[in-house]
C-alpha cells in the first residue's frame, strides 16, 4: 500500500478528528451545553497541538427550521474567551440575547451592529442589551444593515441567512455556515472594524 505522504497524512487525521466530533455532535443532540463543551474541546486541541500538527480549518453548514443554528450560536458564546462581535439585521430571540448577556456578564468583550429600524420593532432586545452595558451602534440610515455574521475570538465566523429571531428556528428556512477558516474569517473581521467605525462618527 502506498505511504501517505505527511500533508496528506494531515489531511487525513483532521479529516478524521472532524468526523468524531460530528458524531460527537449528531450522538449528544442539539443542546447549548453540548455546543459550548465540543467547542471549547475543539479550541482547546488546537492551542495545545504544535502548529504544524494543528487541525485544519473546519467548516460546518446548518440549517432551519430546528435548532442546529441556535444550539451552535448559544455554545459559542457560550465557549467565547475574549471577543465576541456580531453584525447582524436584528435580535428578537431571547434565547441569544439571553447567551449574549452571560456572555458579556463574564467579561468577553461584546460589540453589536444592527439596523436602526430593527432595533426599534416591539420585541427588539437590542435596547436591553444595550442598557445592560454591550456597546451597540446602528447604520442611522434608510438603508438596511442586512448583514447576518458573527465572530468569536476573532477566529470562528457564522454566517448566512439566518435571522437571530424564533421563527428563523421554528418556522424559517434559513442557514448558517461556521468556519475557523482564516480566508474567510480574517475579511469578515475586517469589515466589522470598518463598519464599527463608520457607524461611531
Amino acid at each position: 500500500m502506498r505511504e501517505l505522504s505527511g500533508d496528506a497524512d494531515a489531511a487525513t487525521l483532521a479529516h478524521y478528528r472532524n468526523m468524531a466530533f460530528a458524531i460527537a455532535r449528531e450522538e449528544l443532540g442539539p443542546s447549548a451545553d453540548t455546543e459550548r463543551v465540543l467547542c471549547w474541546l475543539e479550541a482547546s486541541i488546537k492551542a495545545l497541538l504544535p502548529e504544524s500538527e494543528a487541525p485544519r480549518a473546519t467548516a460546518t453548514a446548518l440549517f432551519s427550521p430546528g435548532d442546529g443554528p441556535l444550539s451552535k450560536l448559544i455554545g459559542l458564546l457560550g465557549a467565547a474567551r475574549s471577543t465576541v462581535d456580531i453584525c447582524v439585521f436584528t435580535i428578537t430571540d431571547d434565547r441569544i440575547a439571553g447567551a449574549i448577556h452571560a456572555c458579556h456578564e463574564r467579561g468577553v468583550a461584546v460589540r453589536i451592529i444592527t439596523d436602526d429600524d430593527k432595533s426599534l420593532d416591539l420585541g427588539s432586545d437590542v435596547e436591553r442589551l444595550r442598557r445592560s452595558g454591550i456597546p451597540i451602534r446602528t447604520d442611522r440610515s434608510e438603508h438596511h444593515m442586512h448583514h447576518k455574521f458573527a465572530l468569536f475570538d476573532r477566529a470562528m465566523l457564522v454566517t448566512g441567512s439566518y435571522n437571530w429571531t424564533r421563527a428563523a428556528t421554528s418556522s424559517n428556512h434559513e442557514n448558517i455556515i461556521v468556519t475557523d477558516e482564516p480566508r474567510l474569517a480574517k475579511p469578515f473581521a475586517t469589515l466589522f472594524e470598518r463598519l464599527w467605525d463608520e457607524l461611531g462618527r
